[in-house]
């Protein structure tokens, strides 16, 4: 076990050792690259999970919204973590708090990212203000894993892009986020905001205008941890595509107020505006 759990992944599904993919397909472990996420089986991961568990009755229903929504039998594995996700949120809308949260629970904290991935989606499917929504999905924000962090953005995201009311709001949130000791929930504030993000719904009103989003950006301007600092970077490349001249200001501003700085601090923002205007020098090569 010791073999399988300190293993670098496979390159190709095919390749993945059939005792690791049992492992995954079962929750016993986590996934270490894209390659694995991808290869789950959710029907089984389903069938483990929640046998001899309170959700035991649940699958035959969830393996039934699987295959209704498969093509040729095959469901995406970002399509099934939505799916399921979704399906127990309506499965407990008319459930007591206190019985969301043991689910949320399960969930959140069972050993298999992927699982885990379902508790975001559960998160974000419920109908509550943003600021409840942000609340409940900071542990996830936080996971140790990396996809289930991508995830946790993800789900949430159309959420405070939907009005310029609730990204203000949201925005007000994540700007304390962006001074959190955890790099991951430091990330998590300037990734979920990008204009364009990826695999999701751009936020037109941050193409618009990204200067709405400097209260979390000019926290993040010199930030010590790469993860950071590589999400500080593209959001302002995603910018540039609409809005070049604020961000080559930006950069300006933070180039001169960082020579203020250590020498450690320096190279942090250097490296944040190296990434930020690579598509704008790109264009003019």
């Amino acid at each position: 076990m010791a073999e399988i759990i300190l293993r670098k992944g496979a390159t190709k599904i095919e390749k993945i050792p059939a005792d690791v993919l049992e492992s995954l397909n079962k929750g016993e472990i986590e996934t270490v690259n894209l390659v694995e996420w991808l290869a789950i089986d959710h029907k089984m991961l389903v069938k483990t999970v929640f046998k001899n568990t309170d959700y035991e009755n649940d699958i035959e229903s969830i393996i039934k919204l699987l295959d209704e929504n498969s093509k040729n039998g095959k469901i995406t594995t970002l399509q099934a973590t939505f799916l399921i996700g979704k399906y127990f949120y309506g499965r407990l809308l008319d459930a007591t708090d206190e019985t969301k949260n043991k689910m949320i629970s399960f969930l959140s904290s069972h050993k298999s990212d992927a699982v885990r991935g379902y508790a975001c989606y559960l998160i974000a499917s419920d109908d509550l203000f943003v600021e409840k929504r942000l609340e409940n999905i900071k542990i996830l924000a936080a996971d140790t894993h990396f996809g289930v962090r991508e995830i946790a953005w993800m789900a949430v995201r159309p959420a405070i892009g939907k009005n310029s009311e609730e990204l203000e709001k949201a925005i007000n949130i994540l700007s304390v986020w962006a001074q959190n000791d955890n790099e991951n929930i430091r990330r998590f504030a300037s990734e979920i905001t990008r204009p364009r993000g990826v695999w999701c719904k751009h936020i037109d009103i941050l193409k618009e205008n990204p200067a709405l989003a400097l209260p979390i950006l000019n926290i993040l301007y010199a930030d010590n941890s790469k993860y950071v600092r590589d999400s500080v970077g593209n959001w302002l490349n995603d910018a540039s595509k609409t809005q070049p001249e604020f961000v080559k200001n930006i950069c300006a501003e933070w180039e001169e107020k960082s020579k203020k700085e250590d020498n450690s601090k320096q190279k942090a923002t250097a490296y944040i505006i190296k990434k930020a205007l690579r598509s704008i020098n790109k264009s003019l090569t």
